[in-house]
């Protein structure tokens, strides 16, 4: 997985529902830890820009809100590209805010991975669950943030609604089977 979409992933993923019930990994220290570990500052004002970004991101991937793709243009709008000279070459630097910085580039990094993975950014097909993926499967098919997790019990209910719809049609048989006709 590349750079990019582990931040995409992280930013995303960082609103779990533990015990059904929203948890938010940018609060406190695990928020402070996480948003340090991509190279920001964890003021308030950072966290606050990434929140902001990880809704307009959940709206934009589950339902393309035109809302969501505003915010997250204002978002990136003093974002600039600067060139560095180095002896290696040219390369280009990200520049914003500080505390905008880590969202403007959890920004590109949506727009990286949307672009070189068209239509498999998206929702876990639980909807209990308040996770994204990325999938890299042959056929396009992955549903789910986690087969272990997700996968199985969504398996598991399916298949409990398929047994509870066999068990009522065969009641309803075998009443059927003691009438006279």
């Amino acid at each position: 997985m590349e750079q990019d979409e582990e931040l995409l992933l992280a930013v995303l993923n960082s609103e779990p529902v533990i015990d059904g019930r929203r948890s938010d990994h940018l609060d406190g220290e695990p928020g402070d830890r996480l948003v340090r570990s991509w190279g920001g500052t964890g003021s308030a004002g950072e966290r606050d820009e990434l929140r902001r970004v990880r809704s307009a991101l959940h709206a934009a991937i589950r339902s393309s809100d035109a809302e969501a793709l505003t915010v997250l243009a204002e978002v990136v709008s003093p974002a600039v590209q600067v060139p560095h000279v180095t002896s290696d070459g040219l390369s280009w630097r990200l520049t914003a805010p500080a505390d905008r910085l880590l969202a403007v580039q959890a920004v590109a990094a949506w727009s990286s991975v949307v672009a070189r993975f068209p239509g498999r950014v998206r929702a876990c097909a639980n909807g209990q669950c308040n996770l994204f993926l990325v999938d890299h499967s042959r056929p396009g098919t992955a549903k789910w943030c986690s087969m272990a997790a997700c996968g199985n019990r969504m398996k598991a209910r399916a298949h409990a609604e398929r047994a509870r719809g066999r068990g009522r049609l065969s009641s309803a048989d075998d009443a059927g089977d003691g009438r006279a006709q």
